[in-house]
Order: structure tokens, then C-alpha cells, then sequence
């Protein structure tokens, strides 16, 4: 039976010196190599899309793939394909290095210079030790495109577009439709989510930075169960504390997350920063609010422009709300959709305050009227974006009707995602 080994390198030497080699061990399949740390995720989850069956057994990780740290980057993939076996390829084959590697998920180390013996070796027991994984998940099982669920983040093209409001309302109808959700205020220094919910915290997502391994218990300690059932993973109260979560430490947080909770609603805010950048990066869809207007159409224009110049998401990878629509505006979703170059979402959300002003005065959006025009579209679009089976046109009370089926999307690169 043949090994199908994924190679990952970051640049034209280390792929070509790896293709070589694996193209030479006994019974090896190698896979077309992906060139950075995105195109390595979006390559397996693709595949684990299509069936377990279809995972390399085995991915080979160079130390200089990017623009995700090697470790990181095999963190996820373990994390998320834990039928995929990793092999890292390092010039720094130390203890301390081969124990850093293994904590993140690694099943093997091998070292620079590349040797045919130790490659073939170290990729023999790791597909060896794949096979047994697959065999202990069983044939019949459900694709495994990763530990847990969907994660959706929404920033804005600028402050007070209503991109905190949007997450919220997302988060709400996955959470009433069945899916266990959370919940997180990645805005970490003006994060207004627990004001919208009328919560008042003492632990946040800055408890979790300085944690390398966040366990289920661990996590349960620093989020707030709200009445509504929404696990919130809130932003500090002192703003300058949120510089103390890294994008590495992101990394870890939405990871966790992912694995405990079917659907995991971030918001970002407008303002990116590293955290808030390694959570679009890793996001299943990444939303970009927006309003009908020149400066915040503008606004999303270098939102996009940005993301794409530092590798963080493609233009076509993320998905524009358009919040506060009229009929009447000259601006309309056909028109942002050629300014930003990406893809908009079919709902639109209408200009309505009048309708939130009284709950977000109190702080309860949680309890606006199912009758609210917005909040129809706030949950249409969460059906939209696969957070719900059910319509949700036809909620009653806030409750939504039909099935509570899995989450269904996963990241796309086809241009809707």
C-alpha cells in the first residue's frame, strides 16, 4: 500500500530538495508541495472535506515554511487532521527542539542535512502510526476536517459600523439553533461585547495568554456561561492588558476553542492587530462589516487591501456584510462587491436603530424582539453562512425551527468564503 506524503516548505530549494528525496522512498505517493502555512490548511481541509480517506498519511514540515511558525503551524494541523501524521524537517535536531516539536503535535523530527535513511524511516513510523488512527476512527466515520467546529470572524471597516452587534446576533442563532457556541471579544482593547450583554466578568481572554496548553477545564475557568447559553470569552477591562495576547497566543485560544465548541463567533473590531490578525487568518470565514457609505466603503477597501499584503486573508476569502441598507442609498451591495473585490453577503442588514436603541441602551440585545427587521436579518444571515439549519425566517419567540444539524462550511477558496 502506497504513503501519501503532503511536503510543506517555504521556499524553491527546500521543496525541491524534499520532493526529491520523498519521490525516492519505497511506496511513496507524493502530493503537488504547498508553499506557505494557509495553503498547507486549506490543502487538507479540502481533502478531509471530501473523506477521511483522502489525508495524507503523512505531512512533511519545514522549519522555514510560513508565514506561520513551523510549530504553530503543526499544532493546527494535529489539532485539526489528527489523522495526518507530521514530520518536521529542522537543522536544529536538540533535545530541547525534538520535545517542542512533540509537545505540538509532531510524530517525528528529522534533520538537516536530509538523509534518505532517517526520512524513510521516521515517515515509515508515522504512516504506520496513521494507518492505526484511521483504523481506531473506523472507515464509516465522518470527514474529520478538524477538533470541534467553525470559527467566524466579524471585524469592521471601521468603528461603529455595527460589527460587534453583527457577532453578537450570529452568535445568538447558532446558539438557539442547537450548536454549542462561544463567543469571544478579540477587540481587545475597546471590546464592547459585555456591554451589549449586560455581563459583568472578572476573568478574560488575557487570563489565557501566557498558557501554552489550554485544557477543557482551563478554558471553562476563563469564560462566562451567559443566560442566553453562550459560552463569552471576554476582552480585558484595562485596555493595555490586551497587548499581552500575542498572535501566538490567539493561535492557541482559537484552537482550543474550535475543539470544544461547534461554532466559535469572533469579533475582531476594526483595529488589527496581531491577535485579531491570526484569528482571521485561521477564521473558517471571515466576515467584514460594512455600511453604504464612501468613508466606510473605503474603509473595507483597505481592510481587504491589507489583509492581502500581509498574507492574513485574500480578497476573495472574505465575505462583506453590508449593515444599515436602503433601497435608497446610492451605494448598493453590487457596487462594494466591485470596490473590495470580494464576495457579498446576500442579506443585508436595514437601518433600523430605532428598533435596537432601547436594548443596547440597556444592554440587552440579547433580548431584542423576534419582530425586529434586524434582528430577521442578523439571523438570516447566520442561515446564510451555514451557522444554522433551520430557517430563520420562521423563529418564533427567538427560537428557531427545524433541524439542529451540524455546521455546515467550511473554509472556502472559490470566492463565497
Amino acid at each position: 500500500m502506497s504513503t501519501r506524503i503532503l511536503p510543506a516548505a517555504g521556499d524553491a530549494d527546500a521543496v525541491r530538495s524534499l520532493t526529491t528525496l520523498i519521490g525516492q522512498l519505497p511506496d511513496a505517493e507524493p502530493l503537488a508541495p504547498v508553499t506557505d502555512s494557509t495553503q498547507l490548511v486549506d490543502t487538507l481541509s479540502r481533502l478531509a472535506a471530501e473523506s477521511l480517506d483522502e489525508l495524507p498519511e503523512v505531512v512533511v514540515v519545514h522549519e522555514r515554511i510560513g508565514p506561520v511558525p513551523a510549530l504553530e503551524l503543526i499544532r493546527e494541523v494535529a489539532l485539526r487532521f489528527p489523522a495526518a501524521g507530521v514530520v518536521l524537517v529542522t537543522s536544529d535536531a536538540s533535545p530541547g527542539l525534538f520535545q517542542a516539536a512533540m509537545d505540538h503535535g509532531a510524530r517525528g523530527l528529522v534533520a538537516l542535512p536530509l538523509s534518505y535513511e532517517e526520512l524513510a524511516s521516521r515517515v515509515q513510523a508515522v504512516a504506520q502510526w496513521s494507518a492505526g488512527v484511521r483504523r481506531h476512527l473506523g472507515a464509516g466515520s465522518d470527514p474529520v476536517t478538524g477538533a470541534g467546529g467553525a470559527v467566524v470572524t466579524v471585524s469592521g471597516a471601521k468603528g461603529g459600523v455595527g460589527a460587534t452587534l453583527t457577532a453578537v446576533q450570529l452568535a445568538l442563532a447558532a446558539q438557539t439553533s442547537g450548536h454549542a457556541t462561544a463567543l469571544v471579544d478579540m477587540d481587545l482593547q475597546t471590546g464592547d461585547v459585555a456591554s451589549y450583554l449586560d455581563v459583568q466578568f472578572r476573568r478574560s481572554v488575557v487570563d489565557l495568554a501566557a498558557i501554552n496548553d489550554i485544557s477543557p477545564r482551563v478554558l471553562a475557568d476563563a469564560v462566562f456561561r451567559h443566560d442566553s447559553g453562550l459560552a463569552l470569552l471576554l476582552a480585558p477591562a484595562e485596555g493595555e492588558r490586551g497587548e499581552e495576547v500575542t498572535d501566538r497566543a490567539a493561535r492557541h485560544i482559537v484552537s482550543a476553542l474550535r475543539s470544544r465548541y461547534e461554532v466559535v463567533v469572533i469579533d475582531c473590531g476594526a483595529q488589527l492587530g496581531g491577535a485579531g490578525a491570526a484569528a482571521v487568518e485561521m477564521a473558517d470565514r471571515a466576515l467584514l462589516v460594512t455600511t453604504p457609505d464612501v468613508i466606510a466603503v473605503r474603509g473595507a477597501k483597505r481592510a481587504v487591501r491589507m489583509w492581502d499584503r500581509l498574507q492574513i486573508r485574500k480578497a476573495e476569502e472574505t465575505t462583506v456584510v453590508v449593515n444599515r441598507h436602503t433601497r435608497a442609498t446610492e451605494i448598493q451591495p453590487p457596487l462594494i462587491a466591485r470596490i473590495t473585490g470580494t464576495a457579498v453577503a446576500a442579506t443585508t442588514i436595514p437601518a433600523h436603530f430605532k428598533e435596537l436603541q432601547g436594548v443596547v441602551d440597556a444592554g440587552r440585545v440579547h433580548e431584542l424582539e423576534a419582530k425586529s427587521t434586524v434582528k430577521q436579518a442578523m439571523w438570516a444571515l447566520a442561515g446564510e453562512l451555514g451557522l444554522v439549519r433551520a430557517a430563520v425566517t420562521g423563529h418564533r419567540g427567538g427560537r428557531l425551527r427545524g433541524d439542529r444539524g451540524a455546521v455546515g462550511f467550511r473554509r472556502r477558496r472559490d470566492g463565497t468564503g
